[in-house]
């Protein structure tokens, strides 16, 4: 018997041990208000980076690869910002890539034939011309293919799979399937590289006033609940966010700034500049890339358009209820129309980057991007059944896609395997979002 019930209190002990540690964790998660979802794909993101780390034999966490594998994933991840607001909506948009060919061809035949007949070479206007041009015709073929969906009540998976085979076509047809080279010096800032980079100085610059700009989020933040008398987190929680996004950021700045430059560059460069040769050879950094700072960018101005403004609410109202939100005054089509047009100009955004990183327009540019998109929307939390979604998750999908596909990479797989693999991941996330969603409600 005394056996018994030492057996039995130890039992307890433990139990209401494990269950005061249960507590204090969720006490963290709440007192913090991190989305757990978004903090599972990162785990899940660190497991495959460690995975790949392992069977590349220590080749995928290396500045090389991570600087690499950050220029790979912008392009995607500007259009993952735009396929959350569609798909948020209830609806869905096949033909990303596609618009993505076609717009990097009209930059490209802009600046490596049309303009410098007018202009002249190396005009310092062409790259910018040449940007606004494929913005505009981005912007005008979301506009025609959303005002398809809104006002002829045509869905959107047949008007952007239609859209999918014919701006294909037109791409090839702008230059008879010819590739276009090469671009403007300026424009293939955009692209990252040795010279689309921006240094170890000025990477730590950027560093420092993003955290500084944290800081200031999380002041703002904490002011303005206090003015709408909104529940606040303790002060020990916003120390711990502040600090948590602080070391985040520095610490990719300073593995953007371990990546240096190869050696036959860096001895042009110094030999260029009158610069002595140093016995140990010349170290100069690539710090972050350009293309990726227009991520971010986009990634911060899509945020603050889906939580801040007027339009980014009737996005998700429309997504959560479009019969109500008609009923409320919401011009649903002409929103849809938005959306659509949005999502054009993003992905001429992400054609200007991909056609400068390969300093060439091809007619094969951007295929399966509309894959790729559409699984890192919903690997990064974007509810196909609508009205759920953040710009962040899909970011942070888009990543992961590119580390899957980076990683098989580096370890030679072919790539029929890689888009068995893809295929079967996006198919995993959609039934993990089924799950997440029964049992939410």
């Amino acid at each position: 018997m005394a056996d018994t019930a030492h057996s039995t209190t130890n039992s307890t002990t433990s139990g209401g041990t494990g269950q005061a540690e249960g507590n204090l964790v969720a006490r963290f998660f709440r007192a913090t208000e991190i989305d757990t979802r978004l903090l599972g794909m990162i785990g899940a993101l660190l497991i495959i980076w460690v995975g790949f780390h392992i069977m590349t034999g220590g080749l995928f966490l290396t500045p090389r690869n991570l600087w690499f594998l950050s220029v790979q994933t912008a392009s995607v991840a500007v259009m993952a910002t735009g396929m959350v607001l569609v798909i948020v909506t209830r609806n869905i948009d096949l033909s990303v890539g596609s618009i993505l060919g076609f717009t990097g061809m009209i930059m490209g035949v802009l600046q490596a034939q049309l303009l410098p007949q007018v202009l002249g070479f190396n005009h310092p206007a062409t790259w910018a011309i040449a940007l606004a041009g494929g913005l505009i015709v981005g912007g005008l073929i979301g506009a025609f293919q959303g005002a398809i969906i809104a006002f002829l009540n045509v869905p959107s998976f047949i008007v952007t799979l239609g859209g999918l085979l014919v701006w294909r076509g037109a791409t090839w047809y702008v230059t008879s399937g010819q590739t276009v080279a090469p671009m403007d010096a300026n424009f293939r800032l955009m692209g990252g590289g040795t010279d689309g980079s921006i240094g170890a100085t000025w990477s730590w610059i950027v560093g420092i006033l993003a955290c500084l700009a944290i800081v200031a989020a999380i002041i703002n933040g904490r002011r303005q609940r206090k003015r709408f008398h909104f529940p606040r987190r303790p002060i020990w929680a916003e120390y711990v966010l502040a600090a948590l996004g602080c070391i985040i950021v520095l610490g990719v700045v300073s593995i953007a700034n371990d990546y240096y430059w190869p050696i036959n560059i860096a001895r042009r460069y110094a030999e260029a500049n009158g610069i002595p040769w140093p016995e140990g050879g010349l170290f100069i950094s690539h710090g972050i890339a350009v293309p990726v700072l227009i991520a971010i960018a986009v990634g911060i101005v899509m945020t603050f358009i889906a939580t801040r403004l007027r339009f980014g609410r009737y996005v998700f109202a429309i997504g959560g209820n479009p019969e109500a939100a008609e009923l409320a005054g919401i011009k649903t089509r002409w929103v849809t129309v938005k959306i659509f047009a949005l999502m054009g100009i993003l992905c001429a955004i992400a054609a200007a980057i991909s056609t400068a990183r390969l300093n060439a327009a091809t007619n094969a540019q951007g295929e399966l991007d509309e894959l790729y998109t559409i699984a890192a929307a919903v690997i990064g939390g974007t509810s196909l059944s609508g009205g759920v979604g953040t710009i962040a998750g899909a970011m942070l999908g888009a990543l992961l896609m590119q580390s899957l596909q980076s990683g098989m990479v580096l370890l030679g797989i072919d790539t029929p395997f890689q888009r068995i693999v893809v295929g079967a991941v996006l198919v995993l996330a959609v039934w993990l979002d089924t799950v997440y969603r029964a049992k939410a409600k």
